[in-house]
């Protein structure tokens, strides 16, 4: 086989520099960001900062207008969000620790059992002449990249909070001298978590790669075997971030909206009521904390998928250091590809007009699609030898060739526009569907169920086709490995998808800020602007998650498949068709489960906001503060008991059928689970996100058929924020959670894969079936 272009050293100097490129990149975002005024004095003395940083009196004047008092109380508010925030993240990460801690121990006596603790090395599966590491040495990596997952993870979810509280009230202040400049300052805050997380995963990932190598050697397959608890780690902890973050968000959102907007007949967002304070912690331990681990996870999961599927070609028993790293290399290039999308929208060119915002974050993805095309190309002709084989268990082994690998990962990456251009149009009220959804509100809240759910369901079409298309054209090319790199073509603009992700929460709550601070209706209609795009821009997100969730399961499962010893997975026999049922049920049972546990929450929070209505005197007069903590303190307990069941379903489901019925059986489940939680998960999120924006449609008046179903508080709105309380836990708890569910069951059962093997059916071998 032919020599890479690509030197080995060059490998090793290039990963670490993209990764340290795109951290420096992330904090010059954020040095720009803080370099909006904080203070409040006139000659410029900055007051001493506190220790958390967030209760800065943040200056701006418009039009030599004065406004401190508006000034400090965006500062106070930041300070009641960030708080919040903090106080929630430190909760969920206490128990976080404690599943962490007790699921790894799991993992080292399963897999370190599978040979009975042995210290003995042992012949590798696919060069028996050659002795690899004993099972309990992959017991014990496979341990400590569950933990470095769990770990990046975690402060990947962290850090975007941080950011994302720290921005906020900034891009309030901000939108005073236009909204150009408020756009700015969300932006370079997303771009911040955007980076901090591409890069943050690739340099751990690619160091804990060099450190296992260490003592793996040349034993490839084994090193990849151990390293895909990495995924594990990082997909354990978006599932409980994304389930919890949702939780909370969405009882506190329903609570403010029902008692607030449809019984007091009061704004979104107005200080008097009790919840939103919660409600605002929410978009940023939910869409932005959640959001980060979730998308994490995806990153890790592709990266382990392929990296375990080439572990068995002849790379690795060519020993090709260069095109093994060939799936981290494509996420370096995505780096700088990113970088050069972000100067687009933030340094070549500003937005003067409410109408560029949505065209700028749209043509985001475009640009960085086009870009990554070529560093495809370039990486592909570098990094990969003209011609390798791909081994498949059962199959003979399938010869590839440089050029067909790049429309594998080029059809990722591709399909992941379509989908975010399809959700675009499906979800945004510039468009006929959600246009169509808020007309059917004159006639009442039922009609708009109706709509809202029939655009759902089309809204899948789409998606599905292009995800079909990219299976089929990758699969026909470069086999299981052709799936797992274009999985990673999806995720490979993942800090630009993030920076328009993040930017959407970070408005959102910039417009919660102004009109709890009682700023002027202009700033309030600028910040209204930003919110408005960030909600299209959001759901876009979302779409990438689903579409790249689907194909890292896919590439996944072709990994367990291939490690559990599978050359076929036939439905039509008992036990492959029983997992498969099963697994199409599994998302409905996750969905019915988050979903109740919402209404469970928010029930509890309707009540509080109610009785403080009610009992404090000249609260509904704005003569006084509500009670905020209360529930602040309500969302977060409920969330926090509230995320165990789902989060008990996932991660112990593979576990018990695996264990009890075998590897067959588990098979089948992790493909219905994947072909059912896909579709439930696009329907969810899309129809939450149209009953979210027809809303806001009639809120905003902006054209003639607009103003003819509104204003505020008119019988048409009534009925769209009722559609939009039932959108809620869809769009921002459910169908985000469904895509963590099809892909971490489907890396858990990669990792345990030699225990299934080697001791799974336990009830069928008792039954004898």
């Amino acid at each position: 086989m032919a020599a890479t272009v690509l030197h080995p050293l060059a490998v090793e100097i290039f990963i670490p520099v993209a990764a340290g490129v795109g951290i420096l990149f992330a904090l010059v975002q954020w040095f720009i960001v803080s370099r909006v005024s904080v203070s409040s004095s006139k000659d410029g003395q900055h007051p001493p900062i506190s220790n958390n940083g967030y209760n800065d009196y943040l200056l701006q004047e418009e039009g030599g207008i004065d406004e401190s008092d508006a000034v400090a109380k965006c500062s106070e508010i930041q300070a009641a969000i960030a708080e919040g925030a903090e106080s929630f993240l430190a909760t969920e990460y206490k128990y976080l620790a404690a599943f962490m801690g007790i699921f790894s121990i799991f993992i080292f006596l399963f897999l370190g059992s599978v040979k009975g603790f042995s210290t003995k090395k042992e012949p590798c599966e696919y060069n028996p002449s050659v002795l690899c590491a004993p099972a309990l040495a992959n017991a014990f990596f496979s341990t400590v990249a569950f933990l470095l997952g769990a770990m990046t993870s975690t402060l990947s979810g962290y850090l975007g909070m941080k950011i994302a509280t720290y921005a906020n009230a900034r891009t309030t202040l901000e939108a005073r001298n236009g909204v150009g400049r408020a756009f700015i300052v969300a932006f370079r805050s997303g771009a911040v978590m955007g980076f901090l997380l591409a890069a943050n995963g690739l340099l751990v990932l690619f160091l804990a790669i060099m450190v296992f190598k260490l003592y793996y050697g040349h034993d490839w397959a084994g090193l990849y075997e151990a390293i895909a608890g990495y995924g594990l780690g990082g997909s354990s902890v978006a599932l409980f971030g994304r389930v919890g973050g949702g939780i909370y968000t969405k009882a506190a959102d329903v609570g403010a909206d029902l008692v607030g907007k449809v019984e007091r007949n009061i704004p979104e967002d107005d200080p008097r009521n009790p919840a939103v304070i919660a409600d605002n912690v929410g978009d940023n331990v939910g869409d932005i904390a959640g959001m980060g681990a979730d998308l994490f996870g995806s990153f890790a999961e592709s990266s382990c998928a392929a990296l375990v599927v080439s572990s068995i070609s002849s790379f690795g028993t060519d020993l090709d250091f260069v095109a093994m790293n060939f799936p981290l290399l494509i996420s370096g290039a995505g780096i700088f590809v990113c970088l050069a999308t972000t100067l687009f929208a933030t340094d070549f060119s500003v937005i003067k007009s409410v109408k560029e915002i949505e065209p700028t974050l749209k043509r985001q993805l475009v640009i960085s699609t086009v870009l990554m095309t070529v560093a495809i190309g370039i990486i592909c002709y570098l990094a990969l030898p003209k011609s390798f084989t791909i081994y498949v268990v059962g199959h003979p082994p399938k010869v590839v060739r440089n050029w067909q690998l790049f429309f594998c990962v080029g059809s990722g990456l591709w399909a992941g526009l379509i989908i975010g251009y399809t959700t675009e149009y499906f979800t945004s009220n510039a468009y006929q569907p959600v246009q169509d959804v808020a007309d059917s509100c004159k006639t009442g809240a039922a009609t708009n169920v109706i709509f809202g759910l029939a655009l759902g369901y089309k809204s899948v079409i789409i998606p599905v086709l292009a995800i079909a298309i990219a299976i089929f054209l990758s699969f026909s090319l470069a086999a299981m490995y052709g799936i797992a790199v274009a999985a990673l073509g999806m995720l490979s603009t993942i800090a630009t998808g993030l920076a328009i992700d993040a930017y959407g929460p970070i408005s959102d709550n910039a417009g919660g800020i102004a009109e709890m601070a009682g700023l002027s209706h202009t700033v309030r209609e600028r910040t209204d602007a930003l919110d408005a795009a960030g909600n299209t821009t959001a759901a876009i997100g979302k779409g990438f998650a689903i579409g790249s969730a689907a194909l890292v399961s896919l590439a996944l499962f072709g990994a367990f498949v291939s490690q559990a010893g599978i050359a076929v997975v036939d439905v039509i026999q008992p036990k492959e068709f029983v997992g498969l049922l099963v697994g199409a049920m599994l998302p409905y049972w996750f969905s019915a489960m988050t979903m109740k546990s919402v209404g469970k929450a928010a029930l509890s929070m309707v009540e509080e906001v109610r009785r403080q209505f009610s009992t404090i005197p000249g609260l509904m007069e704005g003569q006084v503060k509500p009670d905020y903590k209360r529930c602040v303190q309500i969302s977060t307990d409920a969330s926090i008991r509230e995320m165990i069941p789902p989060g008990a379903l996932v991660m112990l489901t593979p576990l018990i059928v695996g264990t009890l019925f075998g590897v067959p059986t588990l098979a089948g489940l992790l493909a219905g689970a994947l072909v059912s939680g896909v579709q439930i998960a696009i329907s969810a999120s899309n129809t939450g996100g149209a009953w979210d924006n027809a809303k806001k449609y009639i809120e905003a008046g902006a054209s003639e058929h607009a103003r003819s179903l509104g204003p505020k508080g008119s019988e048409a709105h009534k009925a769209a924020v009722i559609g939009d309380t039932i959108g809620d836990p869809l769009k921002d708890t459910s169908g985000p959670s469904l895509n963590i569910l099809i892909k971490l069951m489907a890396v858990e059962s990669l990792v345990f894969a030699p225990f299934f093997k080697a001791h799974g059916g336990l009830l069928f071998k008792l039954l004898n079936l």
